[in-house]
Parts: structure tokens; sequence; C-alpha cells
């Protein structure tokens, strides 16, 4: 009789250990379906963000050579437009000598040498009575019919080279948050690699959890940022 209780017994633990197996391996397996299925996720988001990183840094070199030529441009017209606008002033201060002096053939000749677009500030500041007005302006370079087409071509450039750099910029850092986010999936990627090391399912679900909020946050900032 002891014999067959003996039976009865053990036959009933080994029914336990079975069942007890198989619950085991049962959250061990879903468990590694989740990990499998974070992991898939994080290398193809890791590698499409590492994509995104690389073109906007090419992004950002291309408008910061556009913004470097933009300012070479600038200054060379620059350049031309105050030797132009020196030209200019040295035969006004010519042509005042000669209105001082009454030498109205040289006051002539000055004024054909001025350049076009100082000519008509000329005549426009003549038209002040300057000799005679107090409040008229110094000369034709302060008079508003003055036009300085390097000088503008130069403040255009400027300004289209200040929008450029701002806009690499811009791409260098849309850049580095994409960086940002393939260092955090590195990260999820670390803490799936040491929870499938622990053999307590709580702790290793928690560490999964972990894991899969920050690969949630990564996800959502990828979507948002800008693509090219």
């Amino acid at each position: 009789m002891a014999e067959g209780v003996n039976v009865e017994i053990a036959h009933s633990l080994t029914e336990q250990d079975e069942h007890g197996g198989h619950h085991h391996e049962g959250w061990h397996r879903v468990l590694e379906i989740l990990e499998v299925g974070l992991l898939a996720v994080v290398a193809i988001v890791t590698a499409y963000s590492g994509f995104q990183a690389a073109k906007w840094d090419g992004r950002q070199s291309v408008l910061y050579g556009h913004s470097s030529r933009d300012r070479f441009e600038a200054e060379a017209a620059t350049t031309t437009g105050d030797q132009r606008l020196a030209a200019d002033a040295g035969n006004f201060t010519a042509w005042l000598q000669a209105h001082s002096a009454g030498n109205t053939d040289l006051e002539t000749l000055l004024a054909k040498r001025m350049s076009p677009d100082y000519k008509v500030a000329f005549d426009a500041w003549l038209l002040t009575d300057p000799f005679v007005n107090s409040a008229a302006p110094p000369g034709p370079a302060a008079m508003p019919q003055y036009k300085n087409p390097d000088l503008d071509k130069a403040a255009t450039l400027n300004a289209k080279a200040s929008a450029t750099f701002d806009e690499g910029t811009t791409a260098r850092e849309t850049g580095e948050k994409y960086v940002r986010d393939t260092v955090l999936f590195a990260m999820v990627l670390f803490l799936v690699a040491i929870a499938q090391r622990m053999k307590d399912k709580t702790l290793r679900a928690g560490v999964n959890l972990i894991a899969i909020l920050l690969a949630g946050y990564g996800v959502i900032s990828v979507i948002r940022l800008p693509r090219l």
C-alpha cells in the first residue's frame, strides 16, 4: 500500500513539474518573440536614422559652400562698388573746385566723366540749389536717387549668404537630432541584450518595458523630424 501511495505522489509531482515547465516555456517564448520584434524594428529605424543623418550632414556642407561662395561674390561686388564710388567722389570734388574757380568748361567735362548712376544723383542734387539751400544734402551720394549697382548686388548677396548659412545651421541641427536618436536606439539594443541574459521573469519584463518605451520615444522623434 505504501508503494502505491509513493507512486501516486511521484506521478503528481511529475505532472506539476511538467506543468510548471510548460508555463515557464510559455512566458519565455512570449518575451523572446517580443524581443525579436523590438530588435527588428529598432534595427530598421536605426538604419533609417543613420541614413537621414548622413544626408542632412551632406546638405549642411552644400549649403555652407553656397554661403561661402555668395560671401566671396559679395566682397568682390563691394570692392568694385567702392572703387566706382571713389572715382565718382573724386570727380565731384574736382567739379566743386572747378565751380569755385568759375571754370564752366572743366565743370562740364568732369560731369561727363561721372558714372551714369552718379550723374542722375548729381543732377538731382543740383536741383536742390545746394550752394544756397543749407538743408540740401552734402553731395550726390547722399541723394535718394543715387544707386550703386555693385553695392546693391553686394547687399543682396550678403543677405542671401546669411539665409543660406542659417539653412545650413538648421540642417546641421537636424542631422544631430538624427544622430541622437541613433544613440537612443543603441541604448535600446543594449537593454534588450541585457534582458535576454536574465532568468527572473519580472526583472526581464521590466527591462524590456523600459526598452520599449525608449524605442517608442525614438520612433516618434524620427517621425517628427524633417526628411530629405
